[in-house]
């Protein structure tokens, strides 16, 4: 069993559909299915254990930054797996948490300089969620224990996480063992529940915001919001100026702002942080993701000096907070994201990020036009392309259909790997993308869709 060149590709399919349960996966469609199995990476492709070679259309999981095995990262991780590997934040401090903690302290929007690790996106928001509920406690106000949150919304899988979410098909199950949140209208434009028009409702979504706040402000302990893109929902992107308007209305109210840029972290977007395009400084915000450029597990929620005093106090009143990870701001996670930052200098990355946005931007006009696809939603260097039944109407696929994932499939065979939202195809490569790969992966994703649809 050590030696992993002997086991045969077939061996370890049997194995894998013997074994091995995979997320968001109807398993019975899985174990019918022949699957690929990956077993290297280079730059922006992934590469199975036959040789096939597939451009990473979703950055594994929206977590690669700089390509697959980048030699840098490599070494990073290397030399400082000969130092150590893991040591406990409990008790302890560790080298490479403190220097990455006041790494990130340059980069995150201003007062944000306080970060508690952990070790994925999830983690992250319960992070946030447990904390702001808790300052709430410490400055007296023990009532403000509800969250605003917005339909579509998608922030975990830990039980806190899922609380704060609003995906009926992710969510709806384990209702029971969740706490109630308050649920605002997310500007879904193109299917607005509020029955609005994209050009002339004047975001009619942020006035129900309001009066939710109106309401219910005084039971409110925090608002929880992905930055101008909402992933796992569809990759629906927010019009211009809703988060600065978020971020007004918390302060008029006075409820904490919790910003999800778990997904829209480290460059996604065109700039390091979603909400400093429209300079928003929340009050509380979780990384994950692109952290680590897709080599580890790592995640920190970041808060404020203001939030961070509310937990000091003798022992023995118990304003300690009380959470925690064992791997915590482990060092081999911390050492790799230390040198991803670097690279991000060294490589000018977001500088070249602004061209490939426009061309993208460029191509899904292409998509737009096609008679198959209702809405095309672009963010950065991440795109949504929701495809429907009929144009005119916007109505959808059946489920049974499986469009996304015949889509999806035809990609496969065709060199590239994605996997939709549903019907929405998504776009999100690494940020290293180069032009060419750019321009192969949308030409896959549009023949994909003809090939699909017009069959």
């Amino acid at each position: 069993m050590s030696d992993s060149s002997a086991i045969t590709t077939e061996q370890l399919r049997q194995w894998d559909k013997r074994h091995v349960w995979h997320p968001f996966t109807q398993m019975q469609d899985w174990q019918r299915d022949e699957q690929i199995v990956i077993v290297k990476g280079e730059g922006c492709w992934l590469i199975d254990s036959e040789g096939n070679r597939y451009l990473d259309g979703v950055a594994s999981m929206w977590t690669n930054v700089h390509g697959h095995c980048r030699r840098e990262l490599n070494e990073a991780l290397t030399a400082q797996v000969e130092r150590l590997e893991h040591s406990t934040l409990l008790g302890l401090a560790s080298e490479q948490s403190i220097i990455l903690a006041a790494r990130l302290a340059e980069i995150t929007p201003a007062g944000l300089d306080r970060f508690f690790y952990s070790d994925n996106g999830s983690t992250a928001m319960e992070v946030a969620v447990k904390m702001a509920f808790q300052y709430q406690i410490h400055r007296g106000r023990p009532e403000r224990s509800r969250f605003i949150t917005f339909h579509h919304a998608y922030h975990g899988d830990t039980l806190g996480a899922v609380s704060v979410g609003g995906i009926e098909i992710y969510h709806a199950t384990f209702k029971p063992l969740m706490f109630e949140t308050i649920q605002a209208p997310a500007p879904y434009c193109y299917r607005c529940e509020l029955g609005c028009s994209l050009h002339t409702c004047g975001v009619a979504c942020l006035d129900t915001l309001e009066n939710l706040m109106i309401q219910h402000a005084g039971t409110v302990a925090g608002l929880v919001i992905e930055p101008l893109l909402q992933g796992a929902g569809g990759m629906l992107v927010q019009p211009d100026g809703f988060l600065r308007r978020v971020r007004e209305l918390c302060d008029r109210y006075d409820i904490l702002m919790i910003t999800d840029e778990v997904a829209t972290g480290f460059g996604r977007t065109g700039t390091m942080f979603a909400c400093q395009h429209e300079e928003v400084i929340p009050d509380i915000m979780a990384i994950s993701k692109g952290i680590a450029a897709g080599y580890l597990p790592l995640a920190a929620t970041v808060t404020t000096e203001n939030v961070y005093s509310a937990f000091l106090g003798p022992y023995a009143e118990l304003k300690t907070f009380f959470h925690g990870h064992t791997f915590t701001g482990n060092p081999l996670a911390c050492a790799v994201a230390l040198r991803s930052l670097e690279l991000f200098e060294e490589d000018d990355l977001l500088t070249s990020l602004a061209p490939k946005i426009a061309r993208l931007g460029q191509r899904l006009t292409e998509f737009a036009a096609m008679p198959f696809v209702g809405d095309v939603r672009h963010c950065g260097l991440a795109a949504g392309i929701e495809l429907v039944a009929d144009k005119k109407n916007g109505t959808p696929f059946p489920w049974q259909d499986k469009i996304g994932i015949r889509v999806c499939q035809e990609a496969r065979a065709r060199g590239v790997f994605s996997r939709p939202l549903g019907n929405t195809l998504v776009i999100y490569p690494p940020l290293v993308i180069t032009d060419a790969e750019l321009e192969f992966l949308l030409d896959v994703l549009r023949d994909s869709i003809s090939a699909v649809l017009e069959r």
